[in-house]
């Protein structure tokens, strides 16, 4: 099936084209004089740039032009396109601009004949920035990621290292040292040994605590629910601050990457509340929603004003954000003076986790 269209109507669509376009277009002869640019091509140059365009002089263009891609050097203008109009590597190359307004920008180009009897060929220029931005961001989120999962493999083998050799090494002291207090009767030396246990002991329990918090052995062993339980229980132990978890997730995991920025957030959060939020105790609630999982904190405690100096550094805010954005999620903090604060996580899972 073809299309039928009049010429009439075919000249006017392609007047429409050339002067709606958000591609540059220009139009040169066989010497390189500029015959008609569209609006999108004079947003680009310079005023004297486009006086020399409308005035015809050769090689206008040249300067703004400040060379194209070839396979040999990222910007040349050896073997300029206006030299070799004909050649195939011409109908889709890269360009970069000197714009009027936004400086040196790459150019996707094509350059081609359209009238070979009267010499006549088209320069389109469509601005590549935004694709640019775009592998730049991926390129970041890459390396972020990357950067985060060894912190998180050197975290998972210290503590490793430190539960199961200098924890396992410290407690065989104390067991001899708890040998040795029967096999004297000097009062003294029992008391320097009692001692000396109690401050091993204590250092003991320091490592054994150090351990987890640098990667429990639960998150990577049972999942969320077991890795939160055993951390708030800890929390409530050494401070005091009772944590009211509620989870009604219909299965245990959820991928490594998924539950470890669920945990440093919640971890982070519950830190914070901790610091700052003066209270005794917090709500934390952990669910499957819509193919998402939610995770909030949230307490009664004195708030604080977003667009005011945070307390703190305000980079434990940012480092959760930024681990939210790296799997696709979304990341909210809730918060008035004296009105408390709701932290809130939304990731979405696939249906294979499911």
């Amino acid at each position: 099936m073809t299309l039928s269209i009049g010429t009439d109507s075919l000249s006017a669509l392609m007047v429409k084209m050339f002067e709606n376009s958000t591609e540059a277009i220009f139009f040169f002869d066989r010497e390189g004089k500029t015959l008609a640019m569209n609006p999108a091509a004079e947003e680009i140059v310079g005023d004297d740039v486009l006086i020399q365009l409308y005035e015809g002089q050769d090689r206008a263009l040249c300067g703004t032009c400040r060379g194209y891609t070839s396979d040999t050097e990222p910007r040349t203008c050896l073997d300029c396109y206006f030299n070799v109009p004909e050649s195939d590597k011409f109908a889709s190359f890269q360009v970069y601009l000197e714009t009027k307004s936004n400086g040196m920008v790459p150019y996707a180009a094509s350059f081609h004949t359209v009238d070979s009897t009267n010499g006549i060929r088209v320069l389109m220029l469509r601005d590549l920035t935004p694709q640019f931005q775009t592998q730049e961001k991926l390129y970041q989120n890459k390396m972020m990621k990357h950067v985060i999962e060894a912190q998180e493999n050197e975290r998972k083998r210290l503590s490793r290292e430190l539960h199961d050799s200098v924890a396992q090494e410290l407690m065989s002291a104390v067991v001899e040292l708890r040998v040795l207090k029967y096999m004297t009767n000097d009062d003294q030396l029992i008391k320097n040994m009692k001692q000396t246990e109690a401050s091993m002991t204590r250092l003991l329990d320091d490592i054994r605590n150090l351990s987890v918090e640098l990667r429990p052995a639960t998150l990577d062993d049972f999942g969320l629910e077991a890795a939160f339980r055993s951390h708030f229980k800890r929390v409530e132990q050494s401070f005091g601050l009772v944590v009211e978890f509620v989870s009604d997730l219909p299965q245990k995991r959820y991928g490594s990457e998924k539950e470890t920025v669920i945990y440093r957030v919640c971890q982070e959060a519950v830190l914070n509340a901790l610091k700052y939020a003066q209270v005794d105790t917090i709500k934390v609630s952990l669910s499957e929603h819509e193919h998402s999982l939610r995770l909030t904190v949230e307490d009664d405690g004195i708030g604080f004003d977003k667009g005011g100096k945070p307390i703190g550094t305000g980079l434990g805010l940012y480092g959760m954000q930024e681990r939210a954005e790296l799997v696709g999620g979304s990341f909210g903090v809730l918060s008035n003076v004296g009105q408390g604060t709701k932290v809130f996580l939304q990731i979405p899972i696939g249906h294979e986790e499911e």
